[in-house]
């Protein structure tokens, strides 16, 4: 079985290919097969999400590119800009995983949600499509050692706040 266990600068080449929906490349422990079919086992710093394009290094010395793998995804649209940044922030709301694009987002297939964008007036196509959701406020691509909710050590965000948007000793009166 091929090891890999870290990154790599993006390379114009590479020995081989990794394709992995999204849900599998937020995984730090993974065993999965190469697109040629090689048996691999994925051993990443905890924290690390994979986006299409990056590359790896086995353990033999081999440069393994990732690849974002099509799947079931929901593609949202409207009839205009303030409709769908309505639906956006529904969808955010929520928590939802979002890839904008374009004049629409994309999520990951959900009938719910799909349900719940149809209502606020949005057309949902579904289709099979690479799925790159936005890394978020926090994220910078790959893990700086934050945990639940982007926090460090100390429970706090990087902007000194807990898990529930409050500083310690200061927006909390029971702190």
């Amino acid at each position: 079985m091929l090891l890999i266990e870290e990154r790599c600068p993006t390379q114009s080449t590479c020995d081989a290919v990794l394709a992995l929906p999204f849900d599998l490349r937020q995984k730090t422990r993974l065993r999965t097969r190469l697109v040629g079919g090689e048996e691999v086992g994925l051993f990443l710093e905890r924290g690390t999400i994979l986006r299409g394009g990056d590359c790896l290094r086995a353990r033999d010395g081999r440069v393994v590119r990732v690849e974002a793998a099509p799947e079931r995804v929901l593609r949202i649209g409207c009839a205009d800009v303030h409709a769908l940044v309505r639906v956006a922030y529904h969808l955010g709301n929520r928590h939802v995983e979002l890839e904008i694009g374009e004049g629409f987002v994309r999520i990951a297939h959900d009938t719910v949600l799909a349900d719940l964008a149809r209502r606020l007036g949005a057309e949902v196509v579904e289709e099979m499509h690479a799925f790159e959701p936005e890394a978020g406020a926090y994220a910078s691509g790959h893990s700086h050692g934050r945990g639940r909710h982007g926090q460090d050590g100390r429970g706090q965000d990087a902007h000194g706040h807990d898990g529930h948007g409050r500083r310690p000793g200061g927006d909390d009166p029971h702190t």
